[in-house]
């Protein structure tokens, strides 16, 4: 094969000149750091915080602590099935080249769009989040500026500020990203661990039955969270958005899989322990909320203030509060960031296959720095974009979770049809017997989501960014029935004929040629 080269290829290299691709992205990141920047986008701070009154709206500390169990652990089955994929094909978008090869092109091309739509919605949502927590914890709470009169053009500058400076972080190296999330990982298990000892020494009453006590909050009990009143089964599943927003953003660890050393093992390892610590401490967490509640129907009418209200009230001492609200924006921001090196790959994925206009420009890799440069600043305006469309932040949020599952259980889908059929190549971590049950449970999980997510309608009252817009539909709605029509029309008028998907058998083989000279390429401009 045409596959020598002035350097020993290493195992992962091997891997991937196999799947056909060169090693263009530069592969320094270490186990703990694959684990860091999934466990980073999950951020516990992020959605355990900003979605918190989606749950409490819905079936108070019930739908809280008992949803977030529920919901973490079928968190945890998504990621096992995923993450056995993943130890087979260790690519950078991932979840659209598994879908390829086990479901066929058009089954890939459509999971590719409905990742890509979720990861921007990740950005935007937490960025959007970025801002709140930044003007009502930080610049209102510890520093005491009067931001009552901010209103959209506020929130689109600061909104912005964010996404050019993330994507500066990622244009100029994997290594500065990389330590930024390693870092984030310490600071949100820190940050995290103080809130809850913090709620459970100033606040907390012990009335543990608190937990397990369902209201049903929907209504004008909830504060207009969920404004019209549903029934107990709706409401239960409109709070495991809480959990599902949360826990989500982990193939993080896949689309960072050609920067990542061992990858086979590391992945999948990367998200489980990504999912798994943060179930056990956002559990405790999200129940130290309820239980530092001075009164949960007092709470429940503040709606979307709960947590603020609560939080700003506990009679804790005054620089641990200020540290604390620092601590949860910091790491809400490199949550955003991580979600931006997850997305910016994906997009650079999907383009060297040809899946994206512009391709061939989206998936250049900058010789010095070896990142997608022009696939980081796409997805910084993207996701810019959405917080300027969307006037309400959990149209955001439950975008986010909704594409995202419905993402992850596509290649789950294909692989239980071909498990043991066309799909006989495997990595390292394997589930076996629990395979085929995950699978089962992973579809069943994400077509009930699926029902939660499109629940209408969520009440713009956060910060409406364009207020004179009329939405005759849910806000999630519009853009479902907006991108089922476009993705249809896409395959069948173009796509179809034109889209080759990621290379297989003899394309492979042909490749390993253009994939050495790539990577010689790739090396001489950087002067190594």
């Amino acid at each position: 094969m045409a596959e020598k080269h002035h350097h020993q290829l290493t195992e992962d290299e091997k891997v991937l000149h196999n799947m056909g691709y060169a090693q263009e992205l530069a592969r320094r990141m270490s186990g703990f750091s694959n684990f860091a920047i999934s466990f980073s986008i999950i951020c516990i701070l992020a959605g355990g915080i900003t979605a918190f009154p989606v749950a409490f709206s819905a079936g108070g500390g019930f739908s809280v602590a008992i949803g977030w169990v529920i919901g973490g652990i079928f968190a945890l089955v998504v990621a096992a099935s995923v993450g056995q994929i993943a130890s087979a094909y260790p690519t950078a978008g991932g979840l659209y080249h598994w879908s390829s090869i086990l479901g066929g092109r058009g089954w890939g091309w459509l999971c590719a769009w409905i990742n890509l739509v979720g990861l921007i919605f990740v950005v935007a949502s937490v960025n959007f989040g970025v801002y709140l927590l930044l003007k009502d914890l930080v610049l209102s709470g510890a520093f005491g500026m009067d931001t009552s009169a901010w209103g959209a053009w506020h929130a689109a500058v600061f909104v912005t500020i964010f996404a050019v400076t993330q994507a500066l972080f990622n244009h100029f190296g994997i290594n500065i990203t990389t330590k930024l999330t390693d870092f984030s990982g310490y600071l949100i298990f820190v940050v995290a661990i103080s809130l809850t000892l913090s709620m459970l020494i100033w606040g907390a009453s012990f009335d543990l039955s608190r937990l397990f006590t369902w209201v049903n909050n929907t209504g004008e009990p909830g504060g207009l969270v969920v404004p019209e009143p549903r029934t107990a089964l709706v409401a239960l599943l409109i709070g495991l958005l809480y959990p599902l927003y949360t826990i989500t953003g982990f193939d993080a660890s896949a689309h960072t899989s050609e920067e990542t050393v061992n990858a086979r093992t590391a992945v999948p390892r990367g998200m489980l322990h990504s999912v798994f610590w943060s179930l056990l401490f956002g559990g405790f967490m999200a129940a130290s909320f309820i239980l530092a509640m001075p009164d949960t129907t007092t709470a429940a009418k503040d709606g979307f203030n709960s947590w603020f209200n609560l939080f700003n009230n506990l009679p804790m001492p005054e620089i641990l509060r200020d540290l604390l609200a620092v601590g949860i924006v910091v790491a809400n921001y490199i949550c955003a960031l991580a979600g931006m090196t997850s997305t910016s790959r994906m997009v650079y994925a999907f383009a060297r296959d040809g899946g994206l206009p512009a391709s061939k420009a989206l998936a250049s890799i900058h010789p010095k720095y070896r990142t997608p440069v022009n696939a980081i600043w796409l997805t910084a305006a993207l996701s810019a974009g959405a917080c300027y469309y969307s006037p309400f932040m959990f149209a955001l949020a439950a975008g986010c979770a909704l594409f995202l599952y419905i993402s992850y259980a596509m290649p789950v889908a294909a692989g239980l049809l071909a498990e043991g059929n066309s799909w006989k190549e495997y990595g390292p971590f394997r589930l076996g017997v629990w395979s085929k049950p995950f699978a089962v449970i992973t579809i069943i999980g994400v077509i009930v989501l699926a029902y939660a997510g499109i629940q209408p309608p969520f009440n713009p009252i956060i910060l409406p960014l364009f207020p004179d817009l009329v939405f005759p539909l849910n806000q999630l709605t519009n853009p479902l029935i907006f991108l089922a029509v476009a993705l249809a029309l896409g395959w069948f008028l173009s796509e179809r004929k034109r889209f080759k998907g990621p290379p297989i058998g003899e394309e492979i083989r042909r490749r390993q040629a253009e994939i050495a000279a790539r990577e010689r390429a790739l090396e001489a401009a950087a002067g190594e």
